[in-house]
């Protein structure tokens, strides 16, 4: 199933890098639903599946998003690439402010997994990585709850561009 082919403005997608927890992939399928994601994306193997536990934290959002399983998620990332998008990976490690970033183009997010983050060869394939801003001392956030602050900074700059 290709991801983009019914959107008719610049695509948003999402794409999940080894997200174990099926609780954090229903809040982050529920997120993004609300945040006007086209599509969200995760690997088939090492990675939670779209189990009814999925769709209950999910809140029932999992039957109204287009969720792809993909076999590889470089590829995916390079296919995607080469059908305009630009894959920014979020990563505490990310020299660019998520809230400085540019994200109201046709896009792609890459959230990393909540032990390891993103995988260093899909970080490789991103064209920016860019990092949500921290203070204090932890220096993480919960793989939900950054990938919420990172969909709703692009709704909001989308929304923001389109006159909304």
């Amino acid at each position: 199933m290709d991801p983009i082919s019914a959107v008719n403005a610049d695509p948003f997608l999402l794409l999940l890098d080894g997200i174990l927890d099926p609780h954090n992939l229903g809040a982050i399928i529920r997120t993004a639903l609300c945040a006007g994601v086209h599509g969200v994306i995760i690997p088939r193997d090492r990675a939670a599946s779209p189990t009814p536990a999925v769709s209950k934290a999910s809140a029932g959002a999992l039957e109204h998003v287009r969720l792809i399983q993909v076999t590889n998620l470089v590829r995916t990332v390079q296919a995607l690439k080469e059908k305009g998008l630009w894959i920014y990976g979020l990563d505490r490690s990310g020299e660019h402010s998520i809230f400085a970033s540019d994200l109201t183009g046709p896009l792609a997010l890459v959230i990393g997994g909540e032990q390891r983050g993103i995988r260093p060869l899909v970080k490789k394939n991103c064209d920016l990585v860019v990092a949500i801003p921290q203070v204090g001392p932890m220096n993480s956030l919960n793989a939900s709850v950054a990938a919420a602050v990172a969909m709703f900074e692009t709704f909001r700059q989308r929304t923001r561009a389109e006159g909304g």
